[in-house]
Formats: structure tokens, C-alpha cells, sequence
């Protein structure tokens, strides 16, 4: 068992004890309702694949899809569990389940890519569908991927199924905000973690380890939204930038859309350190943007930062959670903190059942209302039972999937 799945599955246990669930329940509980395993063969190649299928109680199974060559059925089976949680903690009317193919989409071609996504849906086209399992985006996956997926989908079925993906291209049924959604939905519930921690008007610092998509929309929405707060260290699996004076992550020397932090003007000014140094750079608040299990008992003892919110999925182990705790660290969880994406997937799947695209506008509002919403219920349990905010997350959607 991977370190992630036993951290969700200790936690759930955890939670669920404290709620007055006996063993037996929780157990039944952590076991996926489905688990698809297959081969996807393109040529000469085999790529493994899986669709795990963990809880639907609340909807349909709803998340994401990886290419990504350490994928494992462990990994997927974590992220599964994981996502029954989110969606259920932000109220959200849908389940968990998670997906990946074991391959490296950098060293294929597109056509290779496009083989293998629509073999992928070809072969669970049986068990999704958007009144069964909805997938989405996720590591080294985007909108053409989900395009590809949903065109073969309709094609096997024969008929038009749009809501059966979302992280669509907007041309193909995509939603208005979706790219910046994890990263400004995540400003939006830190904003909320200030505000009842007495924080709001402090000046505080802060670092962010991983810049893709999540970390850099984070950054932005940070610069935009939060001016007492200042970025002053960012990094990727190369690198950690280190400017004490700040990084505007909207100076962009290229002109991209999702730039890497070498491209931010600030990037030439700050000091230039080993990847992994981001977890020890002097910040009031880290944010844990990159991988799983990125704080773990191997450097928890380096942590400086106060505050930490999680981006990522699993970025902190169950051993460097008590550290911290211990240490009066407050960790925003992953299972609300990172919920804007699968969030605005659902408000995409709304509008593909409903026929209908609305603005950037409408979305973001909309997905602000429910971050909100649930972060608050979260803060508020946390402190009226004096619990850590996973636990009070985890007791919140467990009620609602054990009820």
C-alpha cells in the first residue's frame, strides 16, 4: 500500500471513529465499489490502465484522469477515496473515482496520445457516462484529451453524451473557468482560513512549492485578491526562486499564459536554490503545490511556515501531519482547499446536461459561493470542537456519506 492511500485511509478511520462508526461500516466504506483494470495497446506498445470507482452515494463517480508513468493502482485507488471526500465535503451531488493510464505522453507523439485516449475511453465506455462516471483532466491530461475521450465515447454509444467528461476545450463543451479554477478557488478558502484566524490584515509571506497550473493561478489570484500578502519564494522540480523583496507572478517576460517561473521577470532577481529547499525557505504560509507526500517524516523537521494549505492531492504524510500538528502548524486540507476544479467539473457537467454555457463570471461567482460555504462549516467545526481542519473535513463528508 502507497504511503497516500494509507495516510486517506487513516484519516477516514480516524474521523469516522469520532463520529460513533464501528469498524465494520469503516471498512465497508473504504472499499471501492468498482475496480477496472485493462490493457491499452497501441502498436507494438502496452500501457496499464485503471478506472477505480470508489463511492457513489451522492452522484455519479467524478474525477480525474493521469498519464503519468509511475501510475499504480494504489495511487489510483488514494486518489479515488480522496475525491469521495471532496466532493461530499463541498456538498457537491457526485461521488470518487480516479483514473490512469502508466505512460509518458512527452516521449509520444499526438497520435500516439489520441491511440491511447481513445482506447481508454473505448474500453471503460461500458461503465461511464454522465448519469454514471464522469472523468476529467488531471496530470499530463487537458481539454484535447478529453475531447478525444468523449468523441469515441459517443461514437461506441452512438449517441451525444457531452456531459460524460468535462475539462472539455470550449468548443466541445468546456466551461468558462476551468484553467484557473484549483488555484482560484484555493484563494478563495485561504482567504476564509485568514479571516477566522484573526489573520486578514496581517502582512504575511509566502511560498509555493510547484508552479503548473494549480501553483501559478494560485500565485496570480494571491497578487490580485490578497495585498497584504507577499510571494517571496516559488518553485518546480528543478528549482526554488527566492526573492525576499517579492515575485510578481503577472511580470511575465514571454508573454505565456502558464508561465515557469524562469519567465516571471522577478525569476532574474532571486536567489536560485535545489528544488527541494522550498519546503525550509522562511514563509509564514506553504503552499503545497506539486506532488503527493511532499512533506514527509524526512524533511517535516524543515518546515518553517505556520500555515500550510494543501493544492496538491496527499502532500503531506500521516507522520508529518502530527509533527506539525504538534508543533501548532494549522494545515488547510487538500479535500477543500483544492476543490475549485472539481467544482467548476461539475458546474460544467451542470451546463452539458442543461444545454446551456455560461460567463467566467457566473462560474467563478458560483464556485466562490460553495468554497465559502464549506470552508466555513469546516473552520467553524474545527474550533468549536477543537479539532484539526482535516479532521473537521473529513467528520463533515463522512456524515453526509455515512448517514
Amino acid at each position: 500500500m502507497n504511503t497516500m492511500l494509507a495516510t486517506a485511509q487513516e484519516s477516514i478511520r480516524r474521523a469516522a471513529r469520532e463520529l460513533g462508526y464501528d469498524d465494520a461500516a469503516i471498512e465497508t466504506f473504504l472499499k471501492p465499489a468498482n475496480e477496472i483494470s485493462f490493457t491499452i495497446k497501441t502498436g507494438e506498445a502496452s500501457y496499464p490502465a485503471y478506472r477505480v470507482q470508489h463511492n457513489n452515494k451522492l452522484g455519479p463517480f467524478k474525477g480525474g484522469v493521469r498519464f503519468h508513468p509511475g501510475v499504480n493502482i494504489d495511487e489510483v485507488r488514494a486518489l479515488a477515496t480522496l475525491m469521495s471526500l471532496k466532493t461530499a465535503a463541498v456538498g457537491l451531488p457526485l461521488g470518487g473515482g480516479k483514473g490512469g493510464v502508466v505512460v509518458d505522453p512527452r516521449e509520444l507523439s499526438s497520435a500516439e496520445v489520441e491511440a491511447i485516449a481513445r482506447d481508454y475511453s473505448r474500453q471503460l465506455a461500458p461503465h461511464i457516462g454522465s448519469d454514471k462516471d464522469v472523468p476529467a483532466p488531471d496530470v499530463n491530461t487537458g481539454g484535447q484529451i478529453m475531447d478525444w475521450m468523449v468523441d469515441e465515447l459517443e461514437k461506441v454509444k452512438g449517441k451525444p453524451d457531452k456531459g460524460a467528461f468535462t475539462g472539455k476545450t470550449l468548443g466541445n463543451g468546456g466551461s468558462e473557468g476551468r484553467i484557473a479554477a484549483t488555484g482560484f478557488g484555493a484563494v478563495v478558502v485561504l482567504k476564509e482560513y485568514l479571516k477566522a484566524a484573526g489573520l486578514a490584515d496581517k502582512e504575511l509571506t509566502v511560498a509555493i512549492q510547484g508552479f503548473g497550473n494549480a501553483g501559478y493561478y494560485f500565485a496570480k489570484g494571491l497578487h490580485e485578491q490578497c495585498p497584504k500578502l507577499k510571494i517571496v519564494a516559488i518553485s518546480n522540480s528543478k528549482h526554488t526562486w527566492v526573492r525576499e523583496a517579492g515575485i510578481d507572478p503577472t511580470r511575465i517576460k514571454t508573454g505565456s499564459q502558464s508561465p515557469r517561473p524562469e519567465e516571471l521577470e522577478d525569476a532574474d532577481g532571486a536567489e536560485l536554490l535545489p528544488s527541494e529547499a522550498i519546503i525550509s525557505v522562511k514563509a509564514d504560509i506553504l503552499a503545497l503545490a506539486a506532488l503527493e507526500d511532499s512533506v514527509n517524516d524526512g524533511n517535516v523537521g524543515k518546515v518553517t511556515a505556520k500555515h500550510i494549505i494543501e493544492l496538491a492531492n496527499g502532500p503531506v504524510t500521516e507522520g508529518a501531519e502530527k509533527t506539525l500538528l504538534a508543533k501548532k502548524v494549522s494545515i488547510i486540507p487538500d479535500i477543500v482547499a483544492n476543490a475549485g476544479g472539481v467544482i467548476v467539473s461539475y458546474l460544467e457537467w451542470q451546463q452539458n446536461l442543461k444545454d446551456e454555457h455560461w460567463t467566467e463570471a457566473k462560474v467563478h461567482q458560483t464556485m466562490s459561493d460553495m468554497l465559502v460555504k464549506a470552508a466555513r462549516a469546516m473552520l467553524e467545526r474545527a474550533a468549536e470542537r477543537k479539532i484539526s481542519l482535516k479532521q473537521s473535513a473529513f467528520e463533515i463528508a463522512l456524515q453526509r456519506l455515512l448517514g
